[in-house]
C-alpha cells in the first residue's frame, strides 16, 4: 500500500512539475526579450485551455460518462465572475482581490448549475447523456444573448427584452446589454494567476481522483452494477464529479472572461465547437490521463496557432494556410484517428501482438 501511494506521489509531483518548469521557460523567453507578441498572447489561452481539459477528464475520463456542454459550465462561470466584477468596481479598487472573489463566484455559480443540471441527466447514459448535455450549453448560451441587465440607484433590473424595459433611472448603467453581452472588462487575468490555477485544479482533481471518493467514482465507470452491489452510491458519487468538474470550468471560464475587454455567449466563444475542441484536448492527451489532458492543449495551440502562423509568415504554403484557416477540421480528423487507434478491435489487436513481440525480445 505504501509503495502504490509513493508512485503515486512521484507521478503527481511529475505533473505538478511539468507545469512549473513550463512556467519558469516561458518566464525567461520573457525576460531575455525572446518572446513574440503572439506568444504572450497564448500564455492565458494555454491556463484555460489546460484547466478546461482536466475537469473535462475527470467526467470523460474518471466517471467514463460523454459530455458535450463543458462550454456551457464555462460560459457561466465567465458571466457571473464578469458580472460581478463589473458590478464591484467600484466598490472594491484592489484588483486581486477583487479577481479572486470574482474566481470563487464563478467557480460556486457553475457548480451549482452542474449540480441543477446533474440530477435529472446523469440518470441517462451514453449517448443520450451527450446529447442532453449538448443541449445544455446550447441553451445556456442563448438564455445570455436574449438578457439585459442594469443597475442603479434602486438596484438590479432584469429584461429578455431590450435595455429600454429595463426601467432604470437616466443615469444607470447597463451591464450585461443582450448580444452585445459585457463591455469595458477589467484586464485582470494574467499568466502567473492562470498557472496558479492550473496547479490548484491539478491538486484538486488529483486529489479526488487518489481518494476513497475517487476510487467509488472510478469502480462506477469501471462496472457501474458491481459498484451498486457492494453499497456505493452512484447518483452520489457521480453527482460529485460532475459538479466539481463544472466548478474548474467556471474557474476556466472566469480566468478566459478576465482576459477580454468585452464578452459575449458567441457561437466562437462557448458554442459546440467549443466543447468539441475540449473534448479533443482529453482525447489527444489520453482519456483518464490527467498529465495528457496538460500537454495535449499546450502542444495542439503551439502547433496550430504559433508555428504553423509563424512559417505562414515565411512563405505561402497552401497546405499551411488550409491547416490554419480549418482547425477544427484538422481537430476533427485527430479526434478520429485518436478513437480509431484507441479502440478498434483491429488495433487493439495490432497493438497486442506488436508490444507483446517487442516484451518477447527484450526478455
Amino acid at each position: 500500500m505504501n509503495t502504490m501511494r509513493t508512485k503515486t506521489a512521484k507521478q503527481n509531483a511529475i505533473t505538478y512539475g511539468i507545469v512549473i518548469i513550463g512556467f519558469l521557460i516561458m518566464q525567461i523567453i520573457s525576460a531575455t526579450g525572446h518572446m513574440s507578441s503572439s506568444l504572450s498572447g497564448l500564455l492565458i489561452p494555454f491556463c484555460y485551455y489546460v484547466i478546461l481539459a482536466v475537469s473535462l477528464n475527470l467526467v470523460v475520463g474518471i466517471l467514463g460518462e460523454l459530455s458535450l456542454g463543458h462550454a456551457g459550465f464555462m460560459c457561466v462561470g465567465a458571466f457571473s465572475s464578469v458580472f460581478f466584477t463589473k458590478c464591484m468596481e467600484n466598490v472594491i479598487t484592489n484588483s486581486l482581490v477583487r479577481f479572486i472573489i470574482a474566481l470563487i463566484i464563478g467557480a460556486l455559480v457553475a457548480a451549482v448549475f452542474g449540480i441543477l443540471i446533474g440530477i435529472p441527466v446523469l440518470r441517462l447514459k451514453g449517448d443520450y447523456l451527450a446529447i442532453v448535455t449538448l443541449a445544455f450549453g446550447e441553451i445556456i448560451k442563448n438564455l445570455v444573448n436574449v438578457l439585459f441587465i442594469g443597475k442603479d440607484s434602486h438596484g438590479l433590473h432584469f429584461s429578455m427584452k431590450d435595455t429600454l424595459s429595463l426601467g432604470m433611472e437616466p443615469d444607470g448603467q447597463v451591464i450585461v446589454n443582450g448580444p452585445q453581452g459585457i463591455t469595458g472588462i477589467p484586464k485582470d487575468s494574467t499568466f502567473v494567476i492562470g498557472v496558479v490555477l492550473v496547479l490548484i485544479t491539478l491538486f484538486i482533481v488529483l486529489r479526488l481522483i487518489n481518494s476513497r471518493d475517487g476510487r467509488a467514482i472510478q469502480s462506477i465507470r469501471d462496472n457501474r452494477i458491481a459498484a451498486e452491489s457492494i453499497g456505493i452510491n452512484v447518483t452520489k458519487y457521480k453527482l460529485m464529479a460532475f459538479s466539481v468538474s463544472a466548478g474548474l470550468a467556471g474557474i476556466g471560464g472566469a480566468l478566459y472572461a478576465h482576459n477580454l475587454s468585452t464578452l459575449s455567449a458567441t457561437p466562437k466563444n462557448f458554442g459546440y465547437n467549443m466543447s468539441i475542441m475540449i473534448l479533443v484536448y482529453v482525447v489527444l492527451g489520453g482519456i483518464g490521463n490527467i498529465r495528457g489532458s496538460v500537454i495535449a492543449p499546450i502542444v495542439l495551440n503551439l502547433v496550430l496557432d504559433y508555428f504553423l502562423r509563424k512559417l505562414q509568415m515565411l512563405g505561402s504554403n497552401p497546405v499551411l494556410q488550409f491547416l490554419s484557416d480549418n482547425r477544427m477540421l484538422v481537430y476533427a480528423i485527430v479526434l478520429i484517428v485518436i478513437m480509431l487507434f484507441s479502440w478498434s478491435p483491429k488495433m487493439i489487436e495490432w497493438r497486442e501482438r506488436v508490444f507483446h513481440k517487442n516484451a518477447k525480445e527484450e526478455a
